[in-house]
């Protein structure tokens, strides 16, 4: 088990190409992650894409799309150990601080690909 572990979904209302045309900018990954050095591992389009890291953090993270309704569940996930190492009592708020990275991430996407859409209606893009 790694020292730092998330686990997260969001649904955004927007098709899974919408959602990785957005994700796959590196420009985005500077300024929600701006700590970490990303490596594409796996970009899989309107699936989603893997990333190594390296940095203030050494392991793997992943957004996984998954088609759902009208849209897609964002899953995120991030299992890495800080470099350089952390004292056991600083683990819990190191985890809080890249849980709320993600979110804000995932939320940014949300409301930038959701703009202007009324809660309840379907994305134009939806057949």
């Amino acid at each position: 088990m790694t020292s730092i572990t998330v686990a997260d979904q969001t649904f955004v209302a927007a098709s899974g190409a919408e959602v990785a045309d957005v994700l796959s900018a590196p420009n985005n990954w500077l300024r929600w992650w701006p700590d970490l050095i990303l490596e594409v591992r796996e970009d899989r389009g309107d699936k989603g894409i893997r990333w190594t890291t390296k940095g203030a953090l050494v392991g793997t993270m992943e957004v996984w799309l998954q088609p759902s309704l009208d849209g897609v569940i964002l899953h995120y996930f991030l299992h890495a150990e800080p470099h350089p190492a952390l004292p056991p009592n600083r683990i819990a708020a190191a985890n809080r601080a890249r849980r709320v990275a993600g979110r804000n991430m995932s939320f940014e996407l949300k409301t930038r690909l959701e703009a202007g859409r009324p809660a309840g209606v379907a994305p134009a893009n939806a057949s």
